[in-house]
């Protein structure tokens, strides 16, 4: 059940921007943070169904200043292994409990901050050959999979995208594209799945004003916040949220 308090605007408000302003400015790879905030006060269905329309809304708001920046071969092959990983997530949505799917989204967050910190530590090195296009339909199968579970397709997809020599701008195009493809095709298994309610509709009107500023924010951000300071908090906040939610979906 979702409850259109005080408390719920109180965490969803700062979770919607923050989304914007990743996803608008910083590669998507870590807008994901927001449905995990949501997972610790609504159930994590209803906390994805939140998040997709304003994703989505992000996404529209986000594209033109990325338009035709992007890198159409790098795209459609992270758009053709994301279908069948979107798939992948659907069936395990109709079998699996609430309490999965908070490992899962606990998992990713967790995964991604010691993901980002082993390549900055250098214990873990991205081969740093050219990815082949086969790399980019598995991985695209990933993201289609993590984006469809948690909202957060961006790691895989910019280990894929990182490993194609794109510019900063090139990249960031790229991965608006891709999750707008991406977001526009889970909107149908969610609707079908029960995921969007008259609660979380309500909730999406009420939040649209916070993701367009976020949007607003992300773009202007994009040039002039360092990623380092940007992607510090975003781990603090991931790491927080992700064992909360493994937490509780172990006890």
């Amino acid at each position: 059940m979702l409850t259109l308090d005080f408390f719920f605007f109180l965490v969803a408000g700062p979770a919607v921007v923050f989304a914007g302003i990743s996803k608008a400015g910083f590669g998507s790879g870590a807008a994901f943070a927001a449905a995990s905030i949501l997972a610790l006060v609504v159930e994590p269905g209803l906390a994805l169904g939140v998040m997709l329309p304003l994703l989505m809304l992000i996404d529209v708001s986000s594209l033109k200043p990325y338009w035709r920046k992007w890198s159409v071969p790098d795209a459609k092959l992270l758009i053709i292994g994301g279908l069948p990983g979107v798939v992948l997530g659907a069936l395990l949505y109709q079998r699996a409990s609430p309490d999965v799917f908070r490992l899962l989204i606990g998992g990713v967050s967790v995964g991604f901050v010691l993901w980002q910190l082993a390549l900055a530590s250098g214990l873990i090195r991205l081969a740093q050959t050219h990815m082949p296009d086969r790399a980019g339909l598995l991985l695209g199968t990933v993201a289609g999979f993590t984006t469809f579970v948690s909202h957060a397709g961006g790691p895989p997809a910019a280990v894929f995208l990182l490993g194609r020599g794109l510019d900063k701008t090139q990249y960031q195009a790229t991965t608006v594209l891709l999750f707008w493809v991406l977001n526009v095709v889970k909107f149908f298994p969610y609707a079908a799945l029960g995921m969007f309610t008259a609660q979380t509709f309500l909730a999406n009107i009420a939040l649209a004003p916070f993701a367009l500023l976020g949007t607003w924010l992300g773009v202007r951000a994009h040039h002039l916040v360092p990623e380092r300071a940007f992607f510090a908090l975003t781990y603090v906040l991931l790491m927080v949220t992700g064992c909360k939610l493994i937490w509780d979906g172990l006890t």
